[in-house]
């Protein structure tokens, strides 16, 4: 009898103990604090060339989620497919938070110039918008056209005759110039360089009479007053060149066009690690250090929240499909 009842007292201890244990446990399926997000290394892919503005806009985001998060986070260059090859990295990954896309106006674009495209609104998650920036219609100082409506009357005067310099097929400023031209009803024939360097150059050298581009691209031209900004393409004026018209102050109404960039996710990411992320992002986006930063290279930090963002994706979509169908632009 001893023996038994010494038996039960102890298997009685073991079952309390266990108890213990087990309502000591976090809610949540017994997650555990080493569970926390992020608790490794996060990557995010971005299909541009290292050094290119946005690619330091997203260095130095992700420097600050670093020191944010106290883990690394990595930026992985992947250029090349149209940033396909990036994003299908991210859409193949394990869909936990840890590989994340640096997508934007490329992406949207890419939706239609592909013929195996990277469809955001089916195989991503949006998590936050990022930054924006806006391009310049910019001549020659040598040009005798000091205004954009100058630039547009002789356009109209000598169809077939005048050239607007861009980067390459299927990309942002090119579908703008693309744009102005199908809108403003105006014949001139859009000429894509290689990359965005050599359109200050092309311009410099009479190769074409107008240039459209970044301001961080045609800031040194700007400053040593080679070039003329005759307007920019936002809504709104950029602090760098408070001088420069809207496109709808230099009399081209409702043409508003801007490039931007923000980080998505594969389908299926936890909710806590969109949330988490986000937060983190939009917070360090509204330091001034960072503000100042990024106005350096002629961007705006500007957060948006992931539905804000889904909306703005499936309008870019929209937006460039008809301008790529309407300048019969083939698929790659």
């Amino acid at each position: 009898m001893a023996n038994t009842a010494s038996l039960t007292s102890r298997v009685a201890a073991v079952l309390a103990l266990f108890c213990l244990s087990w309502t000591a446990l976090p809610l949540g399926g017994g997650a555990r604090a080493e569970d926390a997000y992020p608790s490794r290394p996060i990557r995010i892919v971005t299909p541009l060339a290292a050094g290119s503005a946005s690619d330091v806009a997203l260095r130095i985001l992700a420097e600050k989620l670093s020191e944010h998060f106290g883990v690394p986070v990595l930026v992985q260059n992947q250029p090349g497919g149209g940033g396909v090859i990036a994003g299908r990295t991210v859409t193949n990954a394990a869909p936990d938070g840890y590989n994340i896309a640096w997508t934007g106006n490329n992406t949207a674009i890419g939706v239609s110039l592909f013929r195996e495209p990277l469809d955001p609104r089916r195989e991503m998650t949006p998590i936050v918008g990022v930054s924006e920036f806006a391009y310049l219609f910019v001549d020659s100082t040598a040009s005798p056209y000091t205004t954009l409506q100058q630039w547009m009357n002789a356009a109209r005067e000598k169809p077939g005759t005048l050239t607007v310099g861009t980067s390459s097929a299927g990309t942002s400023n090119h579908l703008a110039a693309l744009l102005f031209k199908s809108d403003q009803k105006l014949d001139y024939t859009v000429v894509p360089y290689r990359g965005p360097s050599e359109l200050s150059v092309a311009l410099l050298r009479n190769e074409v009479d107008l240039v459209v581009n970044a301001y961080g691209g045609l800031r040194a031209a700007i400053e040593a007053k080679q070039v003329r900004a005759l307007a920019v393409t936002s809504a709104k004026r950029i602090p760098e060149l408070p001088d420069v018209p809207t496109m709808k102050e230099a009399g081209v109404p409702d043409f508003d066009v801007t490039s931007w960039n923000a980080l998505y996710g594969p389908k299926g990411m936890p909710q806590q690690a969109i949330d988490v992320l986000a937060q983190a992002t939009t917070e360090i986006l509204q330091r001034p250090d960072v503000v100042a930063q990024y106005k350096a290279i002629g961007f705006e930090a500007k957060p948006i929240a992931a539905a804000a963002l889904d909306q703005r994706m499936r309008f870019e979509i929209d937006r460039w499909a008809k301008v790529i169908a309407q300048a019969g632009i083939s698929k790659q």
